[in-house]
């Protein structure tokens, strides 16, 4: 089985996902890391020096290669690659993946991205609350029709990572 967990921005993907991948003793591997890692760029860098259209089309090409070689996979998407190129309709279509919508509220968002502004180019710009939080519930707002085609939705506003793990654990088995 391959567990894809989609979501936006600090939602808990690849910190849930490792801790997932471990207890379940399998591979565990971040989306942007991969591609990053065939690349040989950061995200940052591939946005700047070859534009979004590119990282969308290699973003698709890497999730179709992983969803069609790998099994024992735990596998964090990026905030948008539900939400490209019918990666959903790919993603629902697998036989063997089981889609899941790791899903926070904006105010949790807001308190945990505030944290990492600066590592976010995305977000890095925005220098007040008020636009932060505009920004963020905006952006999930166009977002969450792609996420909510997930087959389960777990809710992790109030929950300890193990609480959410224990979750996401009744929810494959």
């Amino acid at each position: 089985m391959i567990v894809v967990l989609i979501g936006y921005m600090a939602s808990g993907k690849s910190t849930l996902g490792r801790i997932l991948a471990k207890k379940l003793n399998y591979d565990f591997i971040d989306l942007d890391d991969y591609i990053e890692e065939k690349e040989q760029l950061l995200v940052s860098d591939i946005f700047k020096s070859k534009g979004e259209i590119y990282f969308r089309k290699i973003e698709t090409l890497y999730l179709k290669e992983l969803l069609d070689n790998k099994t024992k996979l735990v596998l964090s998407l990026g905030g948008g690659t539900p939400c490209y190129s019918n990666n959903m309709d790919f993603i629902r279509s697998k036989v063997g993946v089981k889609s899941i919508y790791l899903k926070a509220s904006i105010p949790t968002l807001v308190t945990r991205l505030k944290k990492e502004k600066s590592k976010r180019p995305l977000i890095a710009h925005l220098e007040t609350d008020e636009l932060f939080t505009e920004f963020i519930g905006k952006h999930l707002f166009e977002r969450s029709q792609f996420y909510s085609l997930s087959e389960v939705t777990i809710t992790s506003d109030n929950k300890t990572e193990e609480d959410i793990i224990e979750e996401l654990v009744l929810q494959l088995f």
